[in-house]
């Protein structure tokens, strides 16, 4: 007697709006993969200006938690768990004038403005805020910290390590931002935060530092897939070790991530640079700034132990 072995289905929004290339997860009723169970509102997709939005939205997400899923980290909807799930509501700013919709996180809930999915009212913006750096995977790995803060250093044995290393979060936040967008970053800033916006306050430091080091964990893995990179010392070209050799996800050792992460700056810069475009990665890494991100690698990665990070694996 033969078995028939059932072979898994492209994702919903894969089939039905040319929006996902995941495949069905094992457990999905609906159809739907791991990422795209995590939405919780979509826009009008009869609109195709919104369909069209919503498909590039749709792919920096599933990147976004591709990076969660090779980090480990747990990743489970809100129906799962409504108190401790992750869930992404995609809104239309333009439908409603009189209704402002602000990116941003809220007990587990990322909400996003489907206009930061259109690259001239992104870089409109970009402009208006003085920002060296703004896209949209940005935005959700920035949302994302601000979940994993909720779960892996609230009440955590994390908590006196990271507001040594950023500051004490309790500092009132509203006040914080008011103040932010009111004076602005101090001069010196660039010494030792990611971005001016991380200076507003300890909850934004982490939430920019968290997106920065996933940008370099998540770049490094593509480095190594292709195995290129420049020396910033001679100038010559390098091999990096192949992905079997070196996996920027899962390596422990955070001297070995910044080691090769600078060559790699500078061929993207000198890359860009030929092609008459700005940098591609106009930040410096300061040693108050590296300390940030080694922090930020350790909580990924020394959290293996604390009892609540494996009752939240077993949820997901």
């Amino acid at each position: 007697m033969s078995v028939q072995l059932q072979t898994p289905d492209l994702c919903r929004n894969g089939v039905e709006h040319r929006a996902c290339n995941w495949l069905a997860s094992a457990n999905s009723a609906d159809g739907y993969c791991t990422a795209c169970q995590l939405n919780n509102t979509i826009p009008n997709l009869t609109d195709e200006s919104n369909l069209a939005l919503w498909q590039t939205i749709q792919f920096e997400k599933n990147r976004l938690v591709y990076s969660l899923l090779r980090f480990r980290l747990p990743v489970f909807s809100q129906q799962v768990d409504a108190e401790t799930g992750l869930a992404f509501d995609f809104l239309d700013s333009g439908s409603n004038p009189n209704s402002e919709v602000l990116t941003g996180h809220a007990r587990g809930l990322i909400t996003l403005d489907i206009r930061e999915a259109d690259d001239a009212h992104r870089e409109t913006i970009r402009q208006a805020m003085g920002e060296p750096y703004r896209t949209l995977l940005g935005h959700f790995r920035h949302e994302s910290a601000h979940y994993y803060w909720d779960r892996l250093v609230k009440d955590s044995p994390w908590l006196d390590t990271v507001r040594e290393v950023f500051g004490d979060e309790r500092s009132d936040y509203g006040q914080a931002l008011e103040q932010h967008y009111k004076t602005g970053a101090p001069s010196d800033w660039a010494s030792s935060y990611i971005s001016s916006y991380a200076t507003a306050h300890p909850w934004e430091d982490w939430a920019e530092t968290w997106a920065h080091y996933i940008h370099i964990v998540d770049t490094l893995e593509s480095a190594a897939e292709l195995g290129l990179a420049l020396d910033p010392t001679t100038g010559r070209s390098i091999t990096l070790p192949t992905p079997d050799e070196f996996d920027p996800y899962q390596d422990r050792d955070f001297t070995t991530l910044i080691s090769k992460w600078a060559p790699v700056t500078v061929a993207l810069n000198m890359l860009n640079r030929s092609l008459g475009q700005s940098d591609a990665y106009p930040f410096v890494l300061s040693t108050t700034i590296t300390r940030k991100l080694s922090t930020v690698h350790d909580v990924i990665r020394g959290a293996d132990d604390w009892p609540q990070r494996t009752k939240m694996r077993q949820r997901a």
